[in-house]
């Protein structure tokens, strides 16, 4: 049984080192250094395959699946996925899958992170499944906990161009108003024929722990109090454990709406704002001044504040992890409520630095445990 401070992965990896130039010397390396690392079974046969041309894409991608399970639980993480290695970006793995979902071509997001931005021209429809035989694989090697994230709805219709709601609007009605009952018209489907399928499938099929992903939650504050309509919705009557994940944000902007959500976890980041000192005091953990929030407004949900930065290579010690931990549960006063995690996916970060920070996160959560359990 887990205890407190459960760890847990958040989400992405970056591509497994041997997808990178896949046949070449380099990759076949990668492969056997990390399977060796990692203890992945029969490691040699991708070693082998790697070195003699015999691999193809589909197997490759399997391997990758299985090497980011081994390397969660390598790190000893109690709930763990395999770092969306068949996935291409967030938002275009299941706009792929949907009917009426053109893409125009990229975007920027931040830095050198690009998505491919779609339009849509007609009521979507989940065409096939984006994560299911993904989930199926990773329930089947997965030693530990598994946790599955998906793309939420919110996200998907703000990061997507609008070519068909808009115009069935009254043209009556002012500008502000059509773009309004637009993008809710356009949510709505997209919690009904996308989203909610697609879990409905996932928990039919074992899944027990789902993360919904919403990182342009906040973008638009009026919208929060429909966004927290659509979530009940959309996971009304499924029998699972729902995280909700929102990163780099102005989460104040949260409540009070959030209150009535009926989520189990919120996901959050933290680290990223806050200061690299030791200790507990408000000073030294600036960058979790958030929690008083979840305390202020009674939500009854977990949290899950980022206790390991994703955006930088600096690798915290184990008791800086150990006191934004602590910190957290004298704030929310119950460290039953609180779970350790990254500020977000790691998709950033090297092979190696991203195995040090999860290291890092178990070994800090330990030290937290032992404040309360002397063990």
């Amino acid at each position: 049984m887990i205890g407190l401070f459960r760890t847990q992965e958040v989400g992405s990896l970056s591509r497994a080192p041997f997808l990178k130039r896949p046949g070449s010397h380099e990759s076949a390396e990668m492969a056997l250094y990390w399977g060796r690392r990692l203890n992945v079974e029969d490691h040699e046969l991708l070693y082998r395959s790697l070195r003699d041309g015999s691999f193809t894409q589909d197997r490759l991608l399997e391997w990758a699946s299985l090497y980011g399970i081994r390397f969660h639980e390598a790190a000893g993480l109690d709930v763990v996925y395999d770092g969306e290695q068949r996935r291409v970006e967030m938002y275009e793995h299941l706009m792929l899958r949907v009917e009426n979902a053109v893409f125009l071509g990229r975007v920027k997001v931040w830095d050198a992170e690009t998505y491919r931005k779609a339009a849509v021209v007609g009521v979507p429809r989940l065409r096939s499944s984006p994560y299911l035989d993904e989930f199926l694989f990773v329930r089947s090697k997965a030693r530990r906990e598994v946790k599955v994230p998906v793309t939420g709805p919110y996200t998907l219709m703000d990061w997507s161009y609008d070519e068909f709601y808009i115009s069935r609007q009254n043209r009556d009605l002012n500008p502000i108003e059509r773009r309004r009952r637009a993008r809710e018209e356009l949510l709505h489907d997209l919690v009904e024929n996308v989203v909610r399928p697609e879990l409905k499938a996932l928990v039919e099929a074992g899944a027990r722990r789902i993360q919904i992903d919403e990182p342009a939650l906040t973008t638009k504050p009026d919208e929060v109090e429909l966004y927290v309509q659509a979530f009940n919705e959309m996971v009304e009557g499924i029998d699972a454990t729902f995280t909700l994940h929102v990163c780099y944000s102005d989460y104040s902007k949260l409540f009070p709406h959030i209150a009535e959500m009926r989520v189990d976890e919120f996901s959050i980041e933290c680290a990223n704002r806050d200061t690299l000192l030791p200790g507990v005091s408000d000073d030294a953990r600036k960058g979790y001044s958030v929690l008083r929030l979840f305390r202020e407004h009674s939500i009854g949900a977990k949290v899950a504040p980022g206790v390991t930065d994703v955006h930088t290579d600096f690798v915290e010690p184990p008791e800086l992890v150990r006191d934004r931990l602590l910190y957290a549960a004298r704030v929310l006063d119950d460290p039953g409520k609180v779970i350790a995690c990254h500020d977000c996916g790691l998709r950033t970060r090297r092979w190696e630095v991203a195995f040090e920070k999860e290291r890092a996160l178990v070994k800090g959560a330990e030290l937290a445990r032992r404040e309360f359990t002397g063990r």
